[in-house]
């Protein structure tokens, strides 16, 4: 009956007496009237099972943000939009669909046939499939007791609190347009005692025009910048030596995470030593400023191994106008034994692939890394989930590909030569690997023969410990 006063405000049940006293008119009304919450029930019931077997965000999405994602989606960091809450993530579900079922994000490149790696972003199957299905059943909720616990993050750091952080002293502005020469900052450690480092994370104040900075160590008496100012800008003209640098500490490159060592490894850092900030920005019509700085987590007992960032390079590549596949190769022969820890290709716009591999001395060679697919856009570098062990006089290759030609969206000018250079329209070959030694071991006598005397040890000064 209350159904019925729906569709007709006039009826009422003393009338009701008999279906046969009801008009033809008001029986269809009746009927239709019921088929429509019949079938809303049929429909609100659909719904009901079909959620309770369909993925939610809380039980089965969020960890699988927490676990891949959240590291640069959350307020501070290099991704557009945060994905912490439900909340957050609900506006965006087309676009994560499409970007999961692709593969585009998380953003991996290495090919798996060859090496596996601590770090490995990728998906499973079975968590595409989960976030594939949880979009396509129209992304419920669910409860959110059934949420996992909230990762911790510290405010501005992805390692943790620093024991310790070094900022350049002033920022410098970024113009709207125009060609950037690299920038330098030393920042002086004041260090009483030579200090191991574990964790290293280096972070721009202005992520959109920086595309990296490097930071490396110079100890006490070092030529490196030896006349230069403390804490004051500079760039270096045509001619400038900047061939005695320092050992690599820290980088940051789009889409690359902050170096955290296995147990007991450590970079040294020795007393009295200066940190020096290498900054390579770009514009982009918009003015920036950029102040960047470095936290670090110390080892608190003596170190195990000593971490040296190694590279192989070609700095003589000259790629001929409109080639599609041009090819230039690197080897650098270890004299001492190591463990190889991590792989970091470098290239620039018509970057295509890239390859590790290790000779050793009995010839054996093996494949340690395919980027089959190389994007300038992610700067990512691959740990090994197994340190690798090379004996002395093994050898690292790299084998470099690159599109120079129209068909390469990237490609600023096909019709230009191309040779080694700093700026994004440049090329460069590099193949940085990080290498763990015993403590005492310093750069000369990784990449020196053994059998080379003193003094033409000394006479290298492009190596420094």
């Amino acid at each position: 009956m209350d159904s019925w006063r729906l569709w007709d405000s006039d009826f009422s049940p003393a009338c009701a007496t008999s279906a046969s006293e009801l008009s033809p008119l008001k029986l269809c009304l009746l009927l239709r009237s019921f088929l429509l919450a019949l079938a809303g029930a049929i429909t609100a019931a659909a719904s009901l099972a079909a959620n309770q077997g369909s993925p939610t965000f809380y039980k089965d999405v969020l960890p699988i943000l927490q676990q891949h994602c959240q590291e640069c989606h959350r307020p501070g960091e290099a991704a557009p939009m945060p994905l912490l809450t439900y909340k957050q993530t609900r506006p965006w579900i087309e676009e994560i669909r499409g970007a999961v079922a692709s593969r585009r994000m998380p953003p991996w490149f290495a090919d798996p046939q060859f090496g596996t790696f601590a770090n490995d972003r990728r998906l499973s199957q079975v968590e595409i499939g989960t976030i594939v299905h949880w979009i396509d059943a129209g992304a419920p909720a669910g409860d959110p007791r059934q949420a996992p616990k909230p990762r911790h993050w510290v405010a501005g750091w992805s390692i943790g609190k620093p024991d310790t952080v070094f900022e350049m002293p002033a920022a410098f502005q970024i113009p709207a347009s125009g060609t950037l020469a690299y920038r330098y900052v030393i920042v002086p450690t004041h260090f009483k005692r030579d200090r191991w480092v574990r964790m290293a994370e280096v972070r721009p104040e202005d992520r959109e025009h920086t595309h990296h900075i490097v930071v490396s160590v110079r100890k006490p008496g070092s030529p490196w910048f030896r006349d230069r100012p403390i804490g004051i800008p500079f760039t270096l003209k045509p001619g400038d030596d900047d061939q005695a640098q320092g050992p690599f500490l820290a980088g940051y490159g789009p889409g690359d995470v902050p170096e955290i060592l296995p147990p007991g490894d450590g970079k040294l850092i020795p007393a009295g030593s200066d940190l020096v900030f290498q900054l390579h920005c770009t514009t982009d019509g918009k003015p920036g400023r950029e102040q960047s700085r470095i936290g670090l987590v110390f080892l608190h007992r003596a170190p195990k191994h000593r971490v040296l960032m190694l590279a192989a390079a070609n700095t003589h590549i000259l790629i001929p106008p409109y080639d599609p596949d041009y090819r230039a190769e690197a080897r650098l022969v270890l004299h001492h034994a190591a463990t190889l820890i991590s792989l970091l290709p470098h290239m620039h716009m018509r970057g295509k692939s890239f390859e590790f591999q290790v000779v050793y001395p009995d010839g054996r060679r093996q494949t340690l890394l395919i980027v089959p697919h190389y994007s300038y856009r992610w700067q990512l570098t691959y740990y090994l989930k197994k340190p690798l062990h090379l004996p002395a006089g093994s050898a690292i290759e790299c084998i470099a590909q690159y599109d120079n030609s129209p068909s390469n969206p990237h490609n600023p000018d096909a019709a230009r030569y191309v040779g080694f250079g700093p700026q994004m329209w440049d090329e460069m070959m590099i193949g940085f690997f990080q290498v763990a030694v015993a403590p005492e071991v310093n750069m000369r006598e990784l990449l020196l023969p053994l059998q080379q005397t003193h003094s033409q040890r000394l006479a290298n000064h492009t190596i420094d410990q």
